[in-house]
């Protein structure tokens, strides 16, 4: 696979990752709320792996051209990123949390995990977006399977959204610390921005 096509990719791929949505609205708030936001962008990464094999095996394709089962993933995601809106503006003041023992912080990690998943994993725009971006960039005369090229881009992409959705997780930590009535503020706006995301999800399904 031609590294230059590798590099037009990642272009625009960038551009995608670098625009605010859930998932940077969920980094903040895990970097607000917990002493590492690696758990919580380990999850959503992990989404993005899963929509990147998803897409090479050829089931976003069917999916899309399938109208019951896209509304279905759209309703499960719409309604996953409103429920999770809601607890951010119902729940505490966003503060970095203590160390509440090695069992603890291992039930806390993989909760976190497990929501950036369902965030990334569940969010049907994640899966267009791959379903039309992805196979745009493959080469059919390769000598690497289509398969290969596309799993690929998606690590690439994964690659740009570790790096990004770290640096704002953690940014929003280390300017936030010690302005509890700012990360609040910012808990609560993106705690608005999820519900916003999910009303929109729904408006748009039921406006095609």
């Amino acid at each position: 696979m031609a590294v230059g096509t590798v590099a037009a990719f990642w272009a625009v791929s960038l551009l995608f990752v670098l625009t605010p949505g859930a998932d940077w609205a969920y980094a903040i708030t895990a970097g607000l709320r917990h002493r590492t936001v690696l758990p919580a962008v380990g999850g959503l990464l992990s989404g993005h792996l899963l929509m990147t094999v998803v897409v090479a095996a050829g089931v976003a394709a069917l999916i899309a051209r399938t109208p019951t089962v896209l509304t279905v993933l759209t309703v499960a995601g719409a309604g996953y990123l409103v429920w999770l809106g809601a607890a951010m503006l119902l729940g505490p003041a966003a503060q970095p949390t203590a160390a509440a023992g090695v069992g603890g912080d291992a039930v806390s990690w993989i909760r976190q995990a497990a929501t950036g998943l369902g965030i990334s994993g569940l969010n049907p725009k994640v899966l267009l977006l791959f379903l039309a971006l992805l196979p745009q960039f493959t080469d059919p005369a390769a000598s690497w399977p289509t398969v290969l090229q596309i799993v690929l881009l998606g690590m690439v992409h994964t690659a740009s959204c570790a790096v990004v959705y770290t640096g704002v997780g953690t940014g929003a930590r280390v300017v936030l610390r010690a302005r509890p009535t700012a990360a609040r503020v910012v808990t609560s706006a993106s705690g608005v921005a999820m519900i916003v995301l999910g009303v929109v999800l729904l408006v748009e399904r039921i406006a095609t």
